[in-house]
C-alpha cells in the first residue's frame, strides 16, 4: 500500500504547498528536493507492494518508505498551519507578540528544515537500496493489478454511475433448504421452538435465514418480526431491546420507556410478548453457549407459538440444551453448483462468451474455494474484471501461488482466505486503504455510506485527480465511485438502499472482516482496541516480544476504540503511539465519571485529523485541546468549545446550550451541520453577519429547535445557508409560515432533500412546497403539519422533480389527494402510521412512473382494502413492488 500512501502524500504536500506558499517560503527548497525524491520512487513501489507477502525485508522497506512520506506529511502541514495560524491574529498586543517571536520563529524555520532534509536523506537512502531488493521499476499495468493512469482514467469513467442498481438476488443450492426449513416454521403442529442453522463461516447461513425471514408463507404465518445480529461481542441487553422494539413497532416513546426498564423488568415484558403474540425471532451469528444462557431467560420455552431460529458455527450452540430443538446442517455446495455461482457473478448474462473456453479454468480455481459461496463470489468479483482467456490464466497462477505460498491461517477454510487475500492484492493501488479502512467498524455492524465517504475525505484518502477531465465531481462524488468499486468487486456488502435506490449502508462479511484487519496489520495501518483492555488481530502490539517487530513494520496512524461500561478512560497515556495517529474513531456508548477534561489526553495526538466520538455523552462543555488544530473532522455528542476547529468539514450535534455559536464563522471548511436551538440567541445578527460566507458553503443542514422562543431565528440561519442541498427542519417553527410565504425555501436553487418533523404547518402550505422545482426527496414526519389539518393535496403539476415521498406518523390525516399530473417522476412511495387514512388515494393510479410502494402500520381498513380482492387493490395492481407490512393494533 505504500504506492497509495506516497501518491496521496505527493498530492497533500503539493496542494498544500500551493495554497501556503507564501508561509512557506523559508523550507521551500528542502520541500521541493524531497518531492523529487518520493516522486523518483513511485514506479517502484508498484513491485514492492506485490512482493511484501514474499519477502519480510521488503515488507520493512516498504514500511519505512510509508513512515518517511507520512513523516514528511506531517513536518510541513504543521509548520505551514501554525504559521498561518499566527499570521491572521491582529491587533496591537498580537503585533508586539508578534515581533517578540520572530527570533523564536527563524529557530523553529531552521529546526523545520533540518527535519525535512533528514526525512529526505532517509528516503534517497531507501531508493539506493532498491537493488539490492531486487525491486523493479513498473510503470504500465501489468499481471500484478496495477493500472497506468491512463487506463484508471478510462475506467474511472465507466465506473461514474448512480446506485440505481437493484442488489443481486443469486442465490444457488438453498432451493431444497427453503423448501424444507419453511415446511417446519409455518405447519400448525410445529412443535420446534428453537431452529438452528449451522455451518462455517461464508456458507451462507445468514443468506438461508433472509430468504426465510421474508417468504410469503412465513409472513403470513407469523404476527411479529425481529432480527437482530448477536456477534461475538454480545450485549445482552441491547438484543433485548432490539427484539422488543421490532416485534412490537415500538414508537420514540415505547422505546424510551423501555430503555428506562431494569434488566429483569424488559426480560419479563419480552416474555410475555413472544407468549402472547406468533413471532419469529432471528438470532444471527450466535458464537458461544455461554452467550445463549444469557439470553434465553427472557424467550418462553413451553406453550408458544413463537420460534427462535439462530444461525451459528458452533456445534454446541446448534445442539443447545433447549427442549423442542429442529438441528439444519448447511453443507458446501456441490462443484456444479458452484460453477453456476461463479458464471452468475463473474459473467453478464448477456455476453457472448463461449463457457466452454473458461469452464475448466474456472473449476480448477473453484477446487480452492471448497464449495464455500463467499470465497466464491469474492473470487467472481476478481474475475468479473478480466476480459480475457489469458486474464484468467493469470488469475489461476495467483490463486496456485497463494496456495503453495501458504497464507492465511485458518485450516478450516483451507483455500478460502488465499482467496480472499488475493483480491485485496488485485485491488488498484487508491483503492486499498479505502478497504482498510472498513477494519475500523465492529463485527456485524452497517455503516452509513454518508458517513464514511466523509472520513475518507477527511483523511486524505480520496484524490481529486482521479476526477474526469471536465467533470465537476466533488470528493465524496468520487468517494461514492470508489464505494461502488468495492462493492462490484464483492468485498462489501450493500446493507441499506434510499429511497431512490441509492446505497445507504454497507457491511462486510466477518471472514472478508478477518482479512481486512489481517492486511492492515500487516501494512500497519489501524489499530483496534476493546476498552483499552483486549487488542484485536488488528494491533500489531499484542505482545511485549512484538513491540520491536512492530515498531520495524511502522507507526500506526489509526486508532479504533470500542467502548463499554467497563472503561474507565478514554486513550492510552502512550505517548510514543499517540503521536502519530491522524485518526481517532469511538465505537459505543459511555457516560464519562469526569468531564470537562474528558478529552484532555488528547493533547498528545497532536497529528489528529478526524475524530468521530458519537457514543461519549456529558453534561458539562467538553474542551477540546488546542494542540489539535489540524482536525478536519469532529462527530460528538455532548458540549464543544470549538474555537481550534478552522480546519473542520463536518459538525454535528451542534447546540446553542453548551456551545459559543459566534466561533462557528472560523470554521471555514465546514460543509455539514447538525445544529440545536434551545434558546433565543442575543447577538445572532452579529454571528451571522461575521459567518455568512462560511454559511454559504453549508451543503447539509440540520436545525433541531426546541421551543416556539427560537423559531425565527432557525429560518433566519436557513436562509443564511444558500448553497445547501439537504435540509432537515425538527421542532415548532410557527414561524415557517411566513418564511415560506417570503419564498426562503424557493431562494435555496440547490434545494433537493427536505424533512420537516413537528413543525405544525397548515394545510394550504403544501402549496408552497409543492413549487419547490428541484426537490428530489420529501420526509413529512410526526406532526409535520398542525394537529387539526385533516386533508394533504398534492395538486396538478406539483413536485415536478420528486422521486421519493415518505408520510409517517401523520395519525390525524383522514385523506390523501393526489391530482392528475402530480409528482409525475415519483418512483419510492412509503406511508407509514398514518392511523386516520382508511383508503388509499384513487389519484395513485396516475403514478405511472411509480416503482415501490410501501405501506406498513396503518389501519386494519386500510390494510383490507388493499388486499388482492380488495376494493382498493386497483390503484396499486400497477405498482412492481409493493410491500406491505403489518397492520397497527390499537
Amino acid at each position: 500500500m505504500a504506492e497509495a500512501v506516497v501518491s496521496f502524500v505527493l498530492e497533500s504536500v503539493r496542494d498544500f504547498t500551493n495554497q501556503q506558499a507564501k508561509f512557506l517560503s523559508g523550507v521551500s527548497r528542502q520541500v521541493e528536493v524531497a518531492q523529487n525524491e518520493l516522486q523518483l520512487m513511485q514506479g517502484f513501489l508498484k513491485d514492492a507492494d506485490a512482493r511484501q507477502g514474499q519477502d519480510e525485508t521488503v515488507r520493512i522497506w516498504v514500511a519505512k518508505i510509508r513512515d518517511a512520506a507520512y513523516d514528511l506529511e506531517d513536518v510541513i502541514q504543521t509548520y505551514g498551519l501554525k504559521v498561518v495560524s499566527k499570521k491572521k491574529k491582529r491587533g496591537l498586543r498580537n503585533v508586539l507578540k508578534r515581533f517578540a517571536c520572530i527570533f523564536k520563529e527563524g529557530v523553529h524555520l531552521h529546526q523545520i528544515g533540518a527535519e525535512i532534509e533528514n526525512i529526505t536523506t532517509k528516503i534517497s537512502a531507501l531508493r539506493s537500496s532498491l537493488q539490492s531488493y531486487n525491486i523493479k521499476e513498473i510503470r504500465d499495468r501489468d499481471s500484478s493489478g496495477g493500472e497506468s493512469s491512463l487506463q484508471l482514467h478510462e475506467r474511472q469513467g465507466l465506473l461514474r454511475r448512480s446506485y440505481s442498481h437493484v442488489v443481486e438476488r443469486d442465490v444457488v443450492g438453498l432451493e431444497n433448504n427453503v423448501e424444507g426449513l419453511v415446511m417446519n416454521l409455518v405447519k400448525d403442529e410445529n412443535l420446534h421452538q428453537v431452529v438452528s442453522i449451522w455451518g462455517m463461516g461464508g456458507l451462507g447461513k445468514t443468506t438461508l435465514a433472509r430468504q426465510l425471514y421474508h417468504h410469503k408463507k412465513v409472513r403470513h404465518h407469523f404476527r411479529g418480526f425481529a432480527w437482530v445480529c448477536v456477534s461475538q461481542r454480545c450485549q445482552v441487553r441491547n438484543v433485548w431491546e432490539g427484539i422488543l422494539f421490532k416485534l412490537i413497532s415500538a414508537t420514540k416513546e415505547q422505546k424510551q420507556e423501555i430503555k428506562e426498564m431494569t434488566y429483569d423488568e424488559i426480560a419479563k415484558k419480552l416474555f410475555r410478548v413472544m407468549e402472547e403474540m406468533r413471532c419469529l425471532v432471528i438470532l444471527d451469528d450466535i458464537w458461544s453457549i455461554e452467550t445463549w444462557n444469557l439470553l434465553e431467560v427472557a424467550f418462553p420455552n413451553v406453550e408458544t407459538e413463537s420460534t427462535i431460529l439462530l444461525t451459528t458455527r458452533n456445534q454446541a450452540v446448534a445442539l443447545l440444551p433447549y427442549r423442542n430443538v429442529f438441528l439444519h446442517k448447511l453443507q458446501p455446495l456441490n462443484e456444479n453448483e458452484s460453477w453456476e455461482l461463479l458464471v452468475k457473478k463473474a459473467i453478464p448474462a448477456k455476453a457472448e462468451i463461449d463457457l466452454g473456453m473458461y469452464r475448466d479454468l474456472g473449476r480448477k480455481m473453484l477446487q480452492y474455494c471448497k464449495g464455500l459461496p463467499l470465497a466464491i463470489i469474492v473470487l467472481a468479483g476478481i474475475l468479473a474484471r478480466k476480459n480475457s482467456i489469458r486474464e484468467w490464466e493469470r488469475v489461476y497462477e495467483n490463486v496456485h501461488e497463494y496456495i503453495s505460498r501458504g497464507i492465511g491461517h485458518e485450516e478450516e477454510y483451507g483455500g478460502v482466505s488465499r482467496v480472499l487475500a488475493l483480491s485485496y492484492d488485485d485491488l488498484p493501488y487508491y483503492l486499498k486503504p479505502c478497504f482498510l479502512y472498513l477494519g475500523h467498524y465492529p463485527e456485524d455492524s452497517e455503516f452509513l455510506v454518508s458517513k464514511l465517504t466523509k472520513l475518507w475525505v477527511a483523511e486524505g484518502l480520496i484524490s481529486l485527480r482521479q476526477q474526469r477531465h471536465g467533470s465537476r465531481e466533488t470528493m465524496e462524488d468520487i468517494a461514492r465511485d470508489w464505494l461502488s468499486e468495492l462493492v462490484e468487486r464483492c468485498l462489501v456488502q450493500v446493507g441499506t438502499s434510499g429511497s431512490t435506490g441509492t446505497i445507504k449502508g454497507c457491511r462486510i462479511h466477518d471472514l472478508v472482516r478477518d482479512m481486512c484487519l489481517l492486511k492492515a496489520k500487516e501494512e500497519s495501518f489501524l489499530q483496534i482496541n476493546n476498552s483499552l483492555q483486549e487488542i484485536e488481530a488488528a494491533n500489531p502490539l499484542t505482545s511485549s516480544s512484538m513491540a520491536a517487530k512492530a515498531a520495524q513494520l511502522g507507526k500506526i496512524r489509526r486508532l479504533a476504540i470500542y467502548l463499554d461500561e467497563n472503561a474507565d478512560r478514554l486513550v492510552s497515556s502512550r505517548d510514543e503511539t499517540n503521536g502519530h495517529i491522524r485518526s481517532l474513531l469511538f465505537f459505543g456508548e459511555w457516560w464519562p465519571k469526569s468531564e470537562k477534561r474528558l478529552l484532555s489526553p488528547l493533547k498528545d495526538f497532536k497529528m489528529l485529523r478526524v475524530l468521530k466520538a458519537e457514543g461519549l455523552w456529558a453534561r458539562e462543555a467538553v474542551e477540546l485541546p488546542s494542540e489539535i488544530e489540524n482536525m478536519v473532522h469532529l462527530r460528538v455528542n455532548g458540549k464543544l468549545e470549538l474555537s481550534t476547529l478552522g480546519q473542520l468539514h463536518t459538525l454535528y450535534n451542534l447546540s446553542s446550550k453548551y456551545c459559543d455559536l459566534k466561533d462557528v464563522g472560523r470554521l471555514t471548511n465546514l460543509r455539514k451541520l447538525r445544529i440545536g436551538l434551545s434558546s433565543s440567541l442575543q447577538n445572532l445578527e452579529e454571528i451571522l453577519k461575521s459567518s455568512g460566507s462560511m454559511l454559504n458553503r453549508i451543503r447539509s443542514l440540520f436545525v433541531d429547535v426546541d421551543n416556539n422562543s427560537c423559531e425565527e431565528q432557525a429560518m433566519q440561519i436557513v436562509s443564511n445557508c444558500r448553497g445547501i442541498y439537504k435540509l432537515a427542519l425538527v421542532g415548532p417553527i410557527a414561524e415557517l409560515a411566513k418564511e415560506l410565504q417570503m419564498g426562503i425555501l424557493e431562494k435555496l436553487p440547490n434545494l433537493t432533500k427536505l424533512v420537516l418533523w413537528s413543525c405544525g404547518l397548515k394545510e394550504d402550505q403544501m402549496g408552497i412546497l409543492e413549487k419547490l422545482p428541484n426537490l428530489t426527496n420529501l420526509k413529512l414526519l410526526r406532526e409535520a403539519f398542525e394537529v387539526n389539518t385533516k386533508i394533504l393535496v398534492f395538486s396538478k403539476e406539483g413536485f415536478p422533480s420528486l422521486q421519493f415521498l415518505h408520510v409517517s406518523g401523520l395519525v390525524q390525516i383522514t385523506e390523501l389527494r393526489v391530482e392528475e399530473g402530480a409528482m409525475p417522476r415519483l418512483c419510492r412511495l412509503e406511508i407509514e402510521y398514518c392511523l386516520g387514512l382508511k383508503t388509499l388515494p384513487d389519484g395513485l393510479r396516475y403514478l405511472t412512473n411509480l416503482r415501490e410502494l410501501t405501506i406498513t402500520r396503518m389501519h386494519r381498513e386500510l390494510h383490507r382494502r388493499i388486499e388482492e380482492d380488495g376494493e382498493d387493490f386497483y390503484k396499486i395492481q400497477h405498482v412492481p413492488s409493493l410491500v406491505i407490512g403489518e397492520p397497527e393494533d390499537f
